[in-house]
């Protein structure tokens, strides 16, 4: 006859409590694996329709496997416009507004979060005031201030404004340099470094999470920007990578390209999917660190 001994309940319950651990874990992978599939989606349809004839495109029910796959899609869709030189002024404008934000934001930001100076919380609260108005509000008066210095028609109006900051990139690198001991800078400044020194030598070396979370936002922002490149660029030869894109959208005596669109929207987008995944443990940690949650 089996007799239950006390220790046996102990070893019971573990195993138990494994069990269940196993169980919530396995739950939580089948989710993630579901969303995951939801979210790929739309881009395996990207795909499909990229290979696919004009033709094919309607076809219902939807062909995923294109049978043959039109491969020349993608060298149609790059000669038929200048893609490269709108890649070339995408990428310009891009850079220099990369740099531009990181070095103002950083800037001010290390202003608001380590030195004292009369009135500082509130110009903080003002410039945190600024993220509640709406760019449609801003958008004429701005126009009509760069068209009076005669940006228009140039990359100035979609550059400059980065480098006078941006609040909530601002917001950002304050919550992380609040988190960099003051001891840092006590010590910095004994050594006989200036609040110039212990910003460019501390500070941003330090930054490094945070700066590559701003760089990683900034950068998608001003690629897949469509507005501001539309109201400011009317030379052809200015035009940038989204605008690109509208290209294939049609009109109203014409149907769009989709095959165009979707192969055209692949090489567009891939830039920002290859940085994402190349940053992706940095951006994490600056998100954490920050305490921004999406």
């Amino acid at each position: 006859m089996n007799t239950i001994t006390p220790n046996d309940v102990p070893v019971r319950r573990k195993l138990t409590r494994s069990q269940s651990e196993l169980v919530s874990k396995l739950f939580s992978y089948l989710l993630l694996c579901l969303g995951s599939i939801i979210i790929l989606i739309p881009f395996a349809w990207m795909l499909s329709t990229s290979l696919k004839l004009k033709a094919d495109v309607y076809i219902f029910p939807p062909q995923w496997i294109p049978q043959p796959m039109q491969w020349h899609n993608f060298v149609e869709a790059f000669t038929t416009f200048p893609f490269g030189l709108y890649t070339q002024n995408s990428v310009i404008i891009v850079v220099f507004v990369m740099i531009g934000t990181l070095l103002s934001c950083s800037f001010a930001a290390y202003g608001f979060s380590r030195l004292n100076a009369p009135g500082r919380n509130f110009i903080f609260l003002v410039l945190l005031a600024t993220m509640m108005l709406p760019s449609a509000v801003t958008m004429v008066p701005i126009y009509l201030f760069f068209n009076k210095l005669g940006w228009v028609d140039t990359f100035l109006p979609l550059i400059i404004p980065a480098w006078f900051g941006s609040a909530f990139f601002i917001f950002m690198m304050r919550q992380f340099f609040m988190g960099i001991p003051f001891e840092l800078e006590d010590s910095a400044r004994i050594d006989g470094c200036n609040t110039y020194g212990i910003w460019a030598r501390i500070m941003v070396p330090l930054s490094k999470p945070v700066l590559v979370t701003v760089g990683v936002f900034t950068f998608m922002g001003t690629w897949n920007d469509f507005m501001g490149p539309l109201i400011y660029l009317t030379d052809e030869n200015k035009r940038t990578l989204a605008l690109g894109l509208s290209y294939f959208q049609g009109s109203a005596r014409s149907a769009p390209d989709l095959h165009l669109l979707m192969a055209a929207s692949l090489y567009a987008i891939a830039p920002c999917v290859i940085l994402y995944f190349l940053c992706q443990k940095i951006f994490v940690k600056g998100m954490v660190f920050t305490g921004v949650k999406g």
